[in-house]
This record gives structure tokens, C-alpha cells and sequence, in this order.
């Protein structure tokens, strides 16, 4: 079958109509009881009950994280993941809109659940944790959750509405320089002073600066300097965010910081240890075909997405990593004015307001829509899988690059 019929689209319409009430109240409860990366009990236990009363094929524990799960209705290909996320920010609850998230990937699963037909594939819900900082989704696409997945959907709340996302690759470094230690007046020559070591590092780095591309950050803190005033610090460590508009030049970034530390290394006298300080997030890669047809669907509640403004980056995100192993969305939709921010109080107050509500609403039934697209347009399907192969050749993993175009 290609193309998705108008009565299928209608019968979405009228499934999330049906599921709104409920849908806002699971929104409202996790933004009521926030709860942070990897310790999400409460939510994961709230939205794996409503996909089980639902009748999903409910898995907890996956990709080795209690508070993952995948819940499927449907059998084999094509398949269509909805992405839910769940985790707060500490001290600031859901002041990144994850409520919103979850509730629009639940919503939009369950309607539809409600509508597929026999035959016609799989929808697959994702609860992915620890979006902030943790790294759910990294974990479950290296666990293979997406390896039968023909395209990932999800969106976030935001001040623009915007049709894709220009989120960068992202990965933290510690870096540590080993030195000896002395006492500054008792024998000041024996010693070899890592924390001075640590300093020349930040003020290479600041020279570097204004070099490196476009989106292109390191930003360090110092997370030890030493134990007392009155002996050369032995050891010295710093934790540095690197950032880059992609992952290969993320890569080229890492290698700059590295060769950077062994150079002061090198010029103090110390030894210096660099490792990667937790998971890393690839650069978010856009499936335009899709990324328009949720569009062109959420137009039809009133929003009307863009692109985004050049130059302009709103950090990263573990989507990247779902991005070049499949085909995936992650628009924008405003539920406060441009002039405020996420990860704020206000934001936070934003996620359970009177606006969120009806973006809420419009958003999962323009979710559920595309789901369907891309369980019943072929077409749609060819065109997601052989952009995405032109975007992420060379960079993808060789078993998704590989998948035939529109495979069902």
C-alpha cells in the first residue's frame, strides 16, 4: 500500500481526541514528581502501565537500565519508533519539557496502536532515561534497540518552533597531569607542580579559542588542584565539555585537546592521563522527508514550523546517536516566547501551563500521523532511508547503512 488513506488519518484524529485527558494527566503527573537520570522508577512505571492496559508487548530493564523500556504493538517490518524521555533536571524539575515528551510519545503510540491494521508493521515505544547528561538512548542504540527500526520520531518543547534541530556532538574529557610533590621553601627544587601544569592547559586552550570552526567549545573545570597550600599539588585534574557542530568534528577537537595537554606535559615536566569522562553525543541528523511531513501535519493545528536560524545551536542531545542509525525527527514546538530559555524555572512552570496543553494535543496527533506515514508510504520511506545514507556515509554503523531502502 502506498500513501496513508484520509480515514486512517481521521481515525487518528479522533483516537488522540479520545486519549487528550489522558494524555495531559500523565504529562501533569511526571511534572508533579520529577525525577532524575537513571532513577526514574515512578515515571517509568507510570507509562509502561498505560502502554500495557493499551495491549503493548511491554520489556523493562532493556539496553542493561532499569528504568528503559520498550513497549511494541504489531509484527515485523516496516517499524516506527516513538521516543519517549523522562528525566528531570536536579533542582530544577522539568524545566527541559521531558514531560511533555514522554506524554506526546505515549499519546501518539496508543492512537496509533488504535488505528493500525494486520499486517501493516510495528510501532515501537522507546522510554529512554538520563537524556540529561546520562546518555539513555547512546546505550540502547549500542544494545541494538534501533537495529529494525525504519524511523525514530520525537519532538521538544522549546521557545521556536522549528522544524529540525541544530544540535551539536558533544563529550567531556578528564584530564589528569601527574607531577611530584615538594614543599615550596623546604626543598622547592624536587618538586614538579601538576596544578601548574593544569593552568598552562586553560590558558593554551583560551588561545585556541578563536581558532577553532564555527560551534566548535571546550569549556574545563578544575576538579583537583591539591590537598594544601604548603606542598607542590602532585596531581592535578581537570574535566573539560567539548563541543562541535558534528561528530567528525568533535573528533578533530579531541585529538586538538590531547595533543594539547601532552605538549604541557611536555613543557612542565609532568605526565599527563586523558580519558573520556562518560558517553559520547553524535550531532543530530535530520530526516528532511520526515521532518517535513511532521510539519506539514502539525500546520494543520495552526503551528507552522521553520528552520532554524542560521549559526544558532541549542546544545546536544542523545537523539544524535538514534540520527545516523536511523532516519529520525526532533522538531521544535514553542510553549513559551522566544525571549526565554530552556532549563530555567520559567520553562519548567512553562511544561505544565495552559499554553503546553493544546501544543501537547497537536503534537501527538501530528506524531501519530507520521507514524503512519511511514508504515504505509513506501515511497516515504525510500526517500528517508537514501537521504539518510547520503548524510551519515562513512560515519554510520555498517549494519544501518546497509538496510534496503522502504524495506517492509
Amino acid at each position: 500500500m502506498y500513501g496513508t488513506s484520509d480515514e486512517l488519518h481521521d481515525r487518528v484524529h479522533e483516537a488522540v481526541a479520545e486519549r487528550a485527558g489522558v494524555i495531559w494527566q500523565v504529562a501533569s503527573a511526571l511534572h508533579a514528581d520529577p525525577e532524575y537520570a537513571f532513577a526514574e522508577e515512578r515515571a517509568a512505571t507510570l507509562l509502561t502501565g498505560e502502554l500495557r492496559r493499551a495491549g503493548f508487548d511491554v520489556r523493562q530493564g532493556v539496553a542493561g537500565m532499569p528504568t528503559a523500556f520498550t513497549a511494541r504493538h504489531g509484527e515485523g517490518r516496516p517499524t516506527v519508533a516513538l521516543l519517549l524521555e523522562y528525566d528531570a533536571l536536579p533542582g530544577l524539575g522539568h524545566a527541559c519539557g521531558h514531560n511533555l515528551i514522554a506524554a506526546a510519545g505515549l499519546g501518539a503510540a496508543l492512537a496509533v496502536r488504535a488505528v493500525l491494521e494486520p499486517g501493516a508493521g510495528s510501532v515501537l515505544a522507546v522510554g529512554s532515561p538520563a537524556e540529561e547528561g546520562g546518555g539513555g538512548k547512546v546505550l540502547e542504540a549500542e544494545a541494538g534497540i534501533f537495529d529494525d527500526v525504519d524511523a525514530a520520531l520525537m519532538f521538544h518543547p522549546g521557545v521556536y518552533d522549528w522544524a529540525r534541530a541544530p544540535l551539536t556532538a558533544q563529550e567531556q574529557y578528564r584530564i589528569g597531569f601527574h607531577g611530584r610533590a615538594a614543599h615550596p621553601t623546604g626543598n622547592p627544587t624536587e618538586g614538579v607542580d601538576a596544578l601548574a601544569a593544569l593552568v598552562q592547559l586553560f590558558n593554551v586552550l583560551a588561545s585556541l579559542g578563536p581558532r577553532l570552526p564555527e560551534a566548535s567549545h571546550v569549556q574545563g573545570i578544575v576538579t583537583h588542584g591539591g590537598t594544601a597550600t604548603n606542598i607542590v599539588p602532585p596531581y592535578a585534574e581537570g574535566l573539560f565539555g567539548l563541543r562541535a557542530a558534528t561528530t567528525g568534528a568533535l573528533d578533530d577537537l579531541a585529538a586538538r585537546l590531547r595533543a594539547c595537554a601532552a605538549g604541557v606535559a611536555l613543557a612542565t615536566g609532568t605526565t599527563e592521563s586523558v580519558e573520556r569522562a562518560g558517553v559520547r553525543y553524535e550531532h543530530f541528523v535530520d530526516s528532511g522527508a520526515l521532518s517535513g511531513r511532521f510539519a506539514a501535519h502539525l500546520n494543520r493545528s495552526g503551528i507552522t514550523l521553520t528552520p532554524p536560524a542560521p549559526g544558532v545551536y541549542l546544545g546536544s542531545s542523545d537523539i544524535g546517536n538514534v540520527s545516523t542509525r536511523v532516519p529520525a525527527i526532533h522538531p521544535f514546538v514553542a510553549i513559551m516566547d522566544e525571549d526565554g530559555s530552556d532549563h530555567t524555572p520559567e520553562f519548567a512552570a512553562a511544561a505544565a501551563s495552559e499554553r503546553a496543553r493544546p501544543v501537547l494535543r497537536a503534537v501527538t496527533e501530528a506524531l501519530a500521523r507520521t507514524a503512519l506515514d511511514v508504515l504505509h508510504d513506501a515511497e516515504l520511506r525510500d526517500a528517508a532511508w537514501t537521504a539518510h545514507r547520503a548524510a551519515t556515509a562513512g560515519s554510520a554503523p555498517p549494519d544501518r547503512r546497509d538496510v534496503p531502502a522502504g524495506r517492509a
